[in-house]
């Protein structure tokens, strides 16, 4: 598979079927048992541990399930983090910025307990829209959301989706995976399927025979 910049890809998939597995492998927060894996013209089966964590700091973003927020730092705090964490300074400019289109400039010195998990999933997109990454990864990002409050996150999602950079993320929300480019769906750890601008009733029925094939 590839992923060009300007693209949103949705993997979708029965459970167990590897969706989030191949996430962590494209991100290169996992090593893959065989293949190849190129990310920014990088092979990184030829990078060193460090350069992989370097080249995930400077070019990837993540959205995850659990937020992934540090606890003691203030919304406004964990925006800059990536920057901090770079050694580049952060844009203050880009993270009030970020906490704007997030609409949560008015809670920007609230820890993360003290926010909802809808507020907590904004920071942690606002976070992707400051660090203004080449890729973002995103792990069932409106999972643990009501509708509105998910809407919302994929409506930010697709922001981060530019003419030079790329989404791809991993849903059980199908209605979601539709408004993707493109749809991968898996089976045993395998492709079983790719649909171009599909509707969700599409991308459902795919799903079903990606299960049904796997039960034979």
């Amino acid at each position: 598979m590839a992923v060009m910049p300007g693209e949103m890809v949705s993997i979708v998939g029965p459970s167990g079927s590897g969706k989030s597995t191949l996430l962590y492998c494209l991100s290169g927060l996992e090593s893959p048992t065989s293949g190849a894996l190129s990310v920014m013209g990088h092979d990184l089966s030829k990078q060193t541990r460090s350069q992989v964590a370097t080249l995930r700091r400077d070019h990837i973003g993540f959205v995850f399930p659990s937020f992934n927020l540090i606890p003691s730092l203030s919304a406004r705090q964990n925006v800059s983090l990536p920057a901090r964490l770079g050694k580049r300074g952060p844009n203050h400019l880009g993270v009030e910025r970020a906490l704007s289109d997030v609409g949560m400039s008015a809670h920007a010195r609230k820890r993360p307990g003290e926010l909802s998990g809808g507020q907590q999933q904004r920071i942690a997109i606002a976070r992707v829209l400051a660090s203004q990454p080449d890729i973002v990864f995103a792990d069932e990002p409106t999972g643990s959301l009501d509708t509105a409050n998910g809407a919302e996150a994929l409506r930010l999602l697709r922001q981060t989706t530019t003419p030079t950079s790329a989404l791809v993320m991993v849903t059980h929300d199908l209605e979601a995976a539709a408004l993707a480019d493109r749809v991968l769906v898996m089976r045993d750890g395998t492709i079983h399927r790719e649909l171009v601008s599909p509707t969700a009733g599409a991308v459902l029925d795919a799903v079903r025979n990606a299960r049904t094939v796997g039960e034979r």
